[in-house]
């Protein structure tokens, strides 16, 4: 199976293609995947080098000429180092584009901690108006991707080599409930979903998967959890945890309701290791998710 960067490259070559109001701006990072789109389009794949605030620059000032700009480089390239940017360029000005992200929380362990951002989607809540996809398989990924360019608004498309084994229907919108129980709701956040059902299998809970995290499907929640009964809710996602319990908080503000918010901790690792091992660490494999949600849960 081909990884989520992978079919990225691919899909967006293809984009380029069929769309003449797409242009894709690159850091280096994927330069040698587009080679041929390079070719192909010289006028509309830029190549700004290891200058990340450039890169966002560069893309918000296309968007302010009608062109949907894409963007792309790692995680921590790409929201946390050109911050400012990402806030000023894009969102004080009022203009739109798609970022594409690779690398997520720790899949390149070897870069260190410059190249993990388990805090990105938290960072971008600080913001107005983004729309957040993390995809977990490749054919996900593909699709959020092509709606996303099809929009004027400010997406973030989260890519990782963490992926399920079997890709889902995505609508961008909402979250799909995959497992029905009466015992609490359990939401699974992209690519941690395969980990999530292994963990509850055979557990009295209601599954829901979630592709698109912003905006916060808080309907979907209240139904699953039982609308007007008190609810018990542990949202599992593959970034900073607690990133959305808040927002979980808010969709139940007038139900009684507990929340336990799983994912990455903040204490860095400084040991490389694998990323199966930085799950491990983390508590997300699928054995200490089972100790955790059944321990919340009271199962």
């Amino acid at each position: 199976m081909d990884t989520m960067r992978d079919r990225f490259i691919a899909t967006t070559t293809r984009l380029l293609d069929e769309d003449p109001r797409l242009a894709l701006v690159l850091a280096e990072i994927s330069r040698d995947g587009f080679e041929r789109a390079e070719r192909a389009h010289p006028d509309r794949m830029v190549n700004v080098g290891i200058r990340e605030q450039l890169l966002i620059g560069a893309g918000a000032g296309m968007a302010l000429t009608g062109v949907r700009p894409i963007m792309h480089t790692f995680a921590s390239f790409l929201v946390e180092r050109p911050f400012e940017q990402v806030k000023l360029d894009l969102g004080h000005q009022g203009v739109g584009g798609v970022l594409v992200s690779a690398g997520g929380s720790y899949d390149w362990p070897a870069g260190g901690f410059t190249h993990m951002a388990p805090g990105d989607v938290a960072l971008l809540d600080t913001l107005d108006g983004w729309t957040v996809h993390v995809p977990g398989h490749p054919d996900e990924a593909e699709a959020l991707l092509r709606q996303a360019v099809t929009g004027d608004d400010r997406v973030y498309v989260r890519l990782s080599l963490q992926s399920n084994g079997t890709g889902r229907p995505v609508t961008g919108s909402g979250f799909s409930t995959v497992r029905q129980g009466g015992g609490g709701v359990v939401i699974a956040v992209g690519p941690m979903l395969d980990n999530v059902l292994a963990a509850t299998e055979g557990l009295d809970v209601t599954v829901l998967y979630a592709t698109t995290v912003r905006p916060f499907d808080a309907p979907g929640l209240r139904r699953a959890a039982g609308d007007g009964t008190p609810a018990d809710v542990v949202i599992v996602e593959p970034y900073l945890a607690g990133t959305s319990t808040a927002a979980a908080n808010d969709a139940l503000a007038d139900l009684p309701h507990r929340v336990l918010g799983l994912g990455v901790g903040r204490g860095e690792l400084r040991r490389y290791g694998q990323m199966a091992e930085h799950l491990a660490a983390h508590g997300l494999d699928a054995h200490a998710l089972r100790l955790r949600i059944a321990g919340f849960l009271h199962l």
